[in-house]
This record gives structure tokens, C-alpha cells and sequence, in this order.
């Protein structure tokens, strides 16, 4: 089947008559003014290079140009709509809560200078989602207090258009409420009492102000299993702000940052989930690990099939129109001058 995006535009084609028409016209008034200085078949003599034929050739390949073009904007396709379909698959729940307080801007290494704790997490956040195939993933960030900003799906461009949109300024209340966290968290899952739950709390775990590991043990009563990345080093770093300055405490002090990784230790054990440092370079690997042994159900995902777009090979045919128009010129075409086709043999 073979359709368009607009439809409508192909009404554009009128303007092909309409164009030939003018063209026509432009040329009966160059032949009017030629006239002047004498017989046509006599100027053509006096003009033996230029050509009759070529322009008319030169026009026939521009309108049929202009035709291409209106194709290509009214977006030809080979399959019709677009369409969705939903299929049942093996799978599980992941609900990734991320700490976005002021402290991961600070360095997740050693070095000053450099990758800080939340761009770290974000880059292993979206390894871990490119992990994924059946699961589905949801998305809670958390300061002082906690948002969820995506509720469980198997979009995993929109997760990861969100992943990218994060920054502490979206959370004025600043802290680690790591409790409040893992909780709402908990609401971010399915209604499906089959399918599998785990929460992945990346932190620094600096500053944490509220009951962590009483929401840690609530999650394990109902099932949710808690993996944590620590971010950072025991080091302490400051915290820059963009501008050259670093944040400072209420003496006026560069105010430092550490990564409490004995904390993050305790939830995971309390969680029953794994505990690794986002430093590990094999972190994405064994998260996936762990989500991979939770146990699958029967979960819906839809698969998007889009339109066959056959733009491309109309592109390509304006391409070489547009060439071929570049390289006929007004004069006649030197070989063929020179071609005898219907004289005698010497």
C-alpha cells in the first residue's frame, strides 16, 4: 500500500501548467523581441552553437523537479499509518531513584576536576535502561524532598529524555531523604502482584535526614528488592556551582562532600539487593545481573511500528535532476554536432 503524510499538498501539482504556461509565454515574447533584428531561421543560422531544444529540455527537467519536491513534502510511505500493537512478554519492574541533591555536583573521583556524581549516574543509568528488553523502567529523584518523575514504562527514549532533563535545581528543598525516596518509589510499580519489584537508589549518601533503613525494611516486607550505587569516594570534594564558585556552609566555608558508602552498604543488605560503587567499571554489568535473576511475569508492551518514509529515494531522484539541469547548457551539444547519423559512409 502506498500513501502520504499530506495528502493535501499534492494539490501543488497544479502549479506545474500553470509554470509550463509561463515558460511558454516567456519564450514567445524572447522570439517576439528577436524578430526585430530579423528572420528567426536566419538568426539561427548566425547562432549555429545555441540550441532549440535544450531549454525546452532544461524546463522539462525543472518541472519535473518541482514534481519530486512536492512528493517528498507530502511524505510518501510504503505502509500506510503509523501503528501500535501490544504483545504479552516476560518481565520485571525497575524504579530508579536518584539522588540529584547539590553534593552530586561535586567530583565523583579523586580528581577535582573530575565527571561529577551526577553525570556518572546518569551515564550509568542509561547503560543499565540500553540493558533492558522486556522490563520496564520508572524514574524518582530526590534531595530534600522526592518527585517521581516517571511512573514504570517500556519507553525507554521518554526514561532516558528524562534522565537528561535532571539537575538539582529542580528540587528547591535540599538534603538526601533517601526514606522518602525508596517510598515513593514504591508508588511508582504497577498494580501487578505477578511481576517482580526492585528499586536501584543511587546516592552519595551524604547528609541522609530521614529513616532509610525503616523504608528499606517496609520495601523487603513487600517484596522490593533494593540494589544501591554509591557515588563518589570517601574523599571529601567541594561542590562547585557552574561559575567558577563552590558552594559554601554558613561560615562562609567551601562546604565538602563525602560518599557514605557504609550506609549504602546497609540498605542493600537490608534490601536483600546488591551494593556497588558507581567507580566500578563493571557496575552496569552487575546491576543487570541482579534485575536479570528477578523473577519474570507475564507484562504488556507495546511495540510502535512507524511508517515506511520513502522520502529518501525521492530525495535522491531530485538530486540527480537537479545535476543533470546544472550540466545542460544552452548551447548544442558538441558531439552530437559532429555526429554524421544519417550521411553516406566516406
Amino acid at each position: 500500500m502506498f500513501s502520504f503524510g499530506y495528502p493535501q499538498l499534492l494539490i501543488l501539482l497544479l502549479l506545474l501548467p500553470i509554470l509550463f504556461g509561463l515558460y511558454v509565454l516567456t519564450r514567445k515574447a524572447r522570439n517576439k523581441k528577436l524578430k526585430q533584428f530579423g528572420q528567426l531561421p536566419v538568426l539561427n543560422l548566425q547562432m549555429p552553437e545555441v540550441s532549440r531544444y535544450t531549454p525546452w529540455i532544461k524546463i522539462s527537467l525543472e518541472l519535473l523537479l518541482v514534481a519530486v519536491i512536492v512528493v517528498i513534502l507530502a511524505r510518501p510511505r510504503a505502509k500506510g499509518e503509523a501503528s501500535a500493537s501490544t504483545v504479552n512478554v516476560q518481565g520485571s519492574e525497575v524504579v530508579v531513584a536518584l539522588d540529584i541533591s547539590n553534593s552530586m555536583l561535586a567530583s565523583s573521583t579523586e580528581d577535582p576536576k573530575g565527571i561529577s556524581r551526577l553525570q556518572r549516574s546518569k551515564f550509568l543509568v542509561e547503560k543499565l535502561i540500553d540493558k533492558f528488553e522486556n522490563d520496564k523502567v520508572g524514574i524518582v529523584v530526590f534531595a530534600g524532598d522526592a518527585y517521581l518523575q516517571l511512573p514504570v514504562t517500556d519507553d525507554f527514549s521518554s526514561a532516558k529524555l528524562f534522565l537528561n532533563s535532571l539537575s538539582p535545581s529542580l528540587i528547591s528543598n535540599q538534603g538526601t531523604a533517601i526514606g522518602a525516596a525508596i517510598d515513593l518509589s514504591m508508588t511508582a510499580f504497577s498494580e501487578n502482584p505477578q511481576c517482580q519489584k526492585s528499586i536501584v537508589l543511587i546516592t552519595d549518601g551524604e547528609n541522609h535526614e530521614d529513616d532509610a533503613v525503616r523504608a528499606a525494611k517496609t520495601a523487603k516486607e513487600k517484596g522490593v528488592e533494593i540494589d544501591v550505587v554509591s557515588v563518589g569516594t570517601s574523599k571529601p570534594m567541594a561542590i562547585p556551582l557552574g561559575d567558577g564558585t563552590f558552594l559554601t556552609d554558613e561560615n562562609g566555608q567551601a562546604a565538602m562532600t563525602a560518599c557514605n558508602e557504609e550506609m549504602a552498604m546497609d540498605i542493600a543488605k537490608i534490601g536483600t539487593g546488591v551494593y556497588v560503587s558507581a567507580n566500578n567499571s563493571d557496575a552496569v554489568d552487575i546491576l543487570a545481573d541482579q534485575i536479570a535473576k528477578a523473577k519474570k511475569a507475564n507484562m504488556q508492551k507495546k511495540i510502535f511500528t512507524p511508517n515506511d518514509e520513502q522520502f529518501p529515494v525521492f530525495a535522491w531522484i531530485a538530486l540527480a535532476l537537479l545535476i543533470i539541469d546544472l550540466l545542460v547548457s544552452d548551447k548544442k551539444i558538441s558531439w552530437l554536432i559532429n555526429t554524421n547519423f544519417f550521411g553516406k559512409q566516406a
